[in-house]
C-alpha cells in the first residue's frame, strides 16, 4: 500500500466513524424525545434504557444508516481533496482515476466485511434485547388474532386448531391428522390443547383418537394425554420484528422450517436473508459513485457535491423500501428484491464514471 493510499484510507475511515457518530447520536435523541413519556409510563429505569435498550439499538441504527454514513463520507473526503486541488495533483503526477479509486475501494470492502459480521450475528443478538425492551415497554400487550390454524408439523402430520390463546397457552378445537399420501390414517382430535412449561409438551384433556386402515376405523377415547408436538406457543407469539433478532445461522433454519410448515408469510425473512447478502456489495457500489461524483471541483463549493452525495443515498434508500414492499406483497422475488437496488446503482455508477469529466 502506497503513502498516498494510507492517507486517503485514514481520511476515509475516520470520516465515517464520525458521520456515523452524528447520525446515530441525533436518531438516539430524537428516537428518546418521541418514546420519553412511555419511560415514564411504565417507570422504567435510566440503567434499562440506555444498557436494555439504546446500547443494543445503536449497532442497529449505525448499520441501517451505513448506505447513508459511506456515501457522505465518500462525497465529503473526495470533494475536501478536490477543493484543496489535491485530486488535479495526483492525477497530474500520473495516477490514473482507476487507480485512485483503489483506497476507497479497500476501506468500502473493510467496511462491508465489518457489516456483513454485525448483520449476520452481533446485531440480531443487541436486536434481541432492544426489542425485547420495545414488547415490554412500548408496545401494546401483544393478542393472537389468528383463526382456523394449519399447520404442517411433521412429514406426514398436520394440526389444526380454530383459534390459540397466547395468555394462557391454548388452543381450542384442537385436531392432529397423520396423511400418508391422500390416505387419512390417524385422526386425534381435542376440545383444548394447554402447554405444560413444567415438562416442556402439550397436555390434553378427553381426546378421542380414531385410526383408519382401509374400511376398517378403530375408536379409542382418553381421559388425559402428555405428548411432544413440532409446534410450540413462540409459534403464536409476537412476529414485531423477528427477522432483526436472528442471526443469520438461525434466520435459515427458521426459513427451512417455514417452508417444511408451508407457512405463506415467509417473504419478510427472506428479503432479510438476502439484504445480509447484497448490502456489502452495495457499500462498495455506493463508495465508488460517491468518489465519481464529488472528484471534479466544483464551483460552489463541496457543499453542493454533499448535497449530491444525500440525494442519491436517499435515492438508494427509496429503491429498497419500494424492492422490499414488491417481494411482500408477491410482485418480485426475495432474492431479485434484496439485489435490485445494488444492480441499478452499478448501472448508475457505470454511466456516471463513462460520461462525467473529471
Amino acid at each position: 500500500m502506497k503513502l498516498l493510499d494510507k492517507y486517503i484510507l485514514k481520511k476515509f475511515l475516520t470520516t465515517y466513524v464520525f458521520v456515523v457518530l452524528i447520525l446515530v447520536a441525533i436518531i438516539c435523541v430524537i428516537d428518546f424525545t418521541e418514546k420519553n413519556d412511555d419511560f415514564i409510563k411504565n417507570n422504567v429505569s435510566a440503567h434499562e434504557i440506555f444498557f436494555d435498550y439504546y446500547l443494543n439499538l445503536i449497532p442497529f441504527y449505525a448499520n441501517m444508516l451505513s448506505p447513508i454514513t459511506v456515501f457522505i463520507a465518500t462525497v465529503f473526503v473526495t470533494a475536501k481533496l478536490a477543493a484543496h486541488t489535491e485530486i488535479v495533483a495526483i492525477l497530474s503526477s500520473g495516477v490514473s482515476f482507476k487507480r485512485l479509486l483503489v483506497p476507497y475501494i479497500i476501506g468500502a470492502s473493510l467496511i462491508g466485511v465489518m457489516i456483513f459480521g454485525l448483520i449476520g450475528w452481533v446485531i440480531p443478538n443487541a436486536n434481541k434485547k432492544s426489542v425485547a425492551f420495545q414488547v415490554k415497554y412500548i408496545k401494546s400487550p401483544f393478542t393472537y388474532e389468528g383463526r382456523n390454524i394449519h399447520m404442517k408439523i411433521a412429514p406426514d402430520t398436520y394440526a389444526y386448531m380454530e383459534s390459540y390463546n397466547n395468555t394462557h397457552h391454548v388452543g381450542y378445537n384442537f385436531a392432529l391428522e397423520t396423511i400418508e399420501g391422500t390416505t387419512l390414517k390417524k385422526k386425534l382430535t381435542t376440545y383444548y390443547i394447554s402447554w405444560k412449561p413444567e415438562i416442556e409438551k402439550w397436555h390434553m384433556d378427553n381426546y378421542t383418537l380414531r385410526t383408519f386402515d382401509g374400511e376398517k376405523e378403530t375408536l379409542y377415547k382418553g381421559t388425559a394425554l402428555d405428548t411432544t408436538l413440532n409446534m410450540y406457543p413462540k409459534d403464536f407469539e409476537s412476529t414485531y420484528k423477528l427477522e432483526q433478532t436472528m442471526t443469520l445461522t438461525e434466520l435459515n433454519k427458521f426459513i427451512r422450517q417455514k417452508k417444511e410448515r408451508g407457512a405463506d408469510d415467509i417473504e419478510t425473512y427472506l428479503i432479510e436473508k438476502y439484504e445480509r447478502y447484497s448490502y456489502p456489495f452495495a457499500i462498495i457500489i455506493l463508495t465508488v459513485i460517491g468518489v465519481i461524483v464529488s472528484a471534479r471541483k466544483a464551483r460552489g463549493g463541496v457543499g453542493v457535491q454533499i448535497a449530491l452525495g444525500f440525494f442519491l443515498a436517499f435515492v438508494f434508500i427509496i429503491f429498497v423500501i419500494t424492492s422490499r414492499s414488491l417481494a411482500q406483497v408477491g410482485d418480485l422475488a426475495p432474492q431479485y428484491a434484496a439485489w435490485v437496488p445494488t444492480f441499478i446503482f452499478t448501472g448508475i455508477g457505470f454511466l456516471l464514471y463513462r460520461y462525467i469529466p473529471r
